[in-house]
């Protein structure tokens, strides 16, 4: 009996937002599946803002949803907030964020880990990767716990956060632990250096969460959320997402807030020499704003709940690694927070993560077989980045255990598919962020449309029910039909038309012009053109949206689709795994060191590597009889 009990397909290490998605991708593929977490009430714990989405960030949490994971619908559930971001900009860069209620995002995704069929939750800490077989051709095997355990399994992901080896750093002082207090992951760093995995150090921080008593709240300006919310799941009601809106708030740094923090700048741990690690640049401490941006007068922070059921307040850009008696200071000395309580100080919190160029674009290591990487263990920072290399991680190990054709996301399928290929090929020095900037095909790359990319491939791996399926493909039906009438219906000119272009600052109309024309003026929107569109179906508002960004961007979508397909063949000329590069006459010294290290799966990774050009992409190609 207790063989059967120490015996699974796959393995998960943490219960993260990465080992969460993991985890449930993995179980529901149909793989025997057990997650280990040093904590089960931190599953899916949020240390940093209970906030999940953001730019580009949003793009991440509605492709896991497209593609069945379980972050989008969490979220949703947990919804304190809901805005859309860079609304004044281009459809490819609105972004949803949502400030989320921690507790409830947490006692939801437990809850379904615990539900969830082919999945053991257990807390334990892992300390070592046992694997079988010789350098040349090893593979993972299982784990081994703090209490001795040994659990066998065919598969194992890493997810274990900023748990690795983890150090909290306030001012002076130090200690080991996990963001939140918990414990620190001890004892695997070494075992995965046994196993010839290089770590690096990498260092991230929060700030302090003060009580909402404290706060003077009419000194501070007041940021609602939208009335009418889109969900990040289709799964979810839209109604029900705003049912308890709460409000956020702004307030700035001021003088005396920049004097505090320079006069103690030696006292902050990030400053003082006790931090290694690299922080993130897209998000760094006051301290660094400070440094970096000397010029700037005032930095703007975000007050936002914690929960519905909590005093908690996040002040989001205020993250800080001062000692506790300069972090006083520094709030007390902000608008309305004269009479600042402290509930949790801020710290900064310095952890072990791989270095990403060690995985294969299914998130497998390339010297182990069945090991994988997932989230912040890769270099990565975020939640949703995290979840989003999860689901692929735990896909692929469930994928592979059943001996199933692997989950690869090309650059051009989604974002996702984009974090992942700039970590497995160019590396990262840094907590990777993702960006809409880090994408060349962000038109073509929307929230909107993410069921249209990826739902078909959710559902063909068995993350997608065949009812959901089915729903899916009425939308993109009732999509399709509705873009081909915008194109195909014509308006006749009249004083009812002409009053109301008008009325939009736009040109009147002398002879009948088709919808589409229309509604590709900038001026004009779907909405605005309901009046003059007498035969419009009554639709859902995802799929107005879907069909007026689809027309009115019709042309430079068609122009990056063409690029996308004129890649897409390089994608497809495959590298055999073996090439020895440094034989190849022709090929530079660094383009020969960089191949070798990253080893390309394809002509199309292979461009994208950093140090090698076109001219080495030619020799490739003329080498391998390949034609361009």
């Amino acid at each position: 009996m207790l063989k059967k009990d120490f015996n699974a397909d796959v393995i998960v290490i943490g219960a993260g937002h990465a080992g969460i998605e993991a985890a449930l991708a993995s179980a529901r593929i149909g793989a025997d599946t057990v997650v280990f977490t040093t904590n089960l009430d931190a599953v899916g714990n949020m240390p940093c803002n209970p906030s999940v989405g953001g730019s580009a960030k949003g793009h991440l949490v509605f492709e896991i949803d497209a593609l069945g994971g379980e972050m989008g619908y969490a979220a949703d559930k947990a919804t304190l907030q809901s805005r859309t971001l860079n609304l004044g900009k281009g459809a490819a860069v609105h972004s949803k964020r949502t400030q989320a209620d921690r507790d409830a995002y947490k006692r939801y995704m437990k809850r379904t880990l615990e539900c969830e069929q082919n999945l053991r939750l257990i807390q334990g800490q892992v300390v070592d990767i046992l694997t079988e077989g010789d350098e040349a051709s090893l593979s993972v095997a299982g784990i081994i716990t703090a209490l001795g355990e040994r659990w066998y399994a065919k598969k194992v992901v890493i997810a274990t956060g900023t748990f690795l080896d983890s150090v909290i750093f306030v001012g002076d002082k130090s200690y080991s632990a996990g963001p939140d207090g918990m414990m620190p992951a001890e004892g695997l760093s070494d075992s995965l250096r046994r196993l010839g995995i290089e770590l690096r150090r990498f260092k991230t921080g929060t700030p302090a969460r003060v009580h909402r008593r404290s706060i003077d709240f009419s000194r501070l300006e007041v940021q609602s959320g939208e009335e009418v919310a889109t969900p990040f799941s289709v799964r979810s009601d839209p109604a029900r997402i705003t049912h308890r809106a709460v409000d956020c708030h702004i307030v700035y740094t001021n003088r005396q807030t920049h004097r505090i923090i320079t006069e103690n700048l030696e006292r902050s741990a990030m400053y003082s020499g006790n931090i290694v690690g690299t922080g993130p640049r897209y998000c760094p401490s006051i301290e660094t704003k400070l440094v970096r941006f000397a010029d700037k007068e005032r930095h703007q922070l975000f007050v936002e709940p914690c929960g519905a059921d909590t005093d908690e307040m996040y002040i989001q850009g205020f993250s800080t690694s001062m000692p506790t008696d300069v972090q006083y200071e520094m709030l007390r000395s902000l608008d309305g927070f004269e009479n600042a309580e402290i509930m949790r100080y801020a710290y900064a919190i310095e952890y072990d993560s791989v270095d990403p160029t060690e995985l294969l674009p299914t998130l497998e290591f390339k010297r182990i077989g069945g090991l994988y990487g997932a989230g912040q263990f890769n270099g990565t920072s975020g939640y949703e980045e995290a979840a989003a290399q999860g689901l692929v991680a735990g896909a692929n190990a469930a994928l592979a255990a059943l001996g199933r054709d692997p989950l690869i996301l090309p650059r051009a399928t989604s974002y996702i598919g984009t974090l992942i290929d700039d970590l497995v090929t160019k590396g990262t020095n840094e907590p990777y962020r993702m960006m809409t900037s880090r994408s060349e095909y962000r038109l073509f790359l929307r929230q909107d449309n993410a069921d249209v990319r990826l739902t078909e491939i959710g559902h063909r791996i068995g993350l997608i029910s065949d009812e959901r399926y089915s729903t899916f493909l009425e939308k993109r039906r009732l999509t399709e039909e509705e873009v081909s009438r915008i194109e195909k219906t014509n308006i006749p000119p009249s004083a009812e038309v002409n009053e109301l272009l008008a009325s939009f600052g736009s040109t009147p109309i002398t002879t009948g012009a088709k919808l589409a024309e229309l509604l590709r003026r900038p001026e004009l929107s779907y909405d605005a053109l309901a009046k003059i569109d007498k035969e419009r179906p009554e639709l859902s508002p995802a799929i107005r949206t879907t069909a007026e960004i689809t027309v009115k961007y019709d042309g430079y979508i068609k122009r990056q689709l063409a690029e996308v397909e004129r890649v897409s063949h390089l994608e497809r000329m495959i590298l055999p795994p073996d090439i020895d590069y440094f034989a190849i006459t022709g090929l530079r010294l660094e383009a020969a060191e960089k191949l070798s290290a990253i080893r390309p799966a394809s002509i199309g990774q292979a461009s994208r590597i950093s140090g090698v050009n076109p001219a080495d992409i030619s020799v490739l190609l003329i080498k391998l009889g390949i034609k361009h």
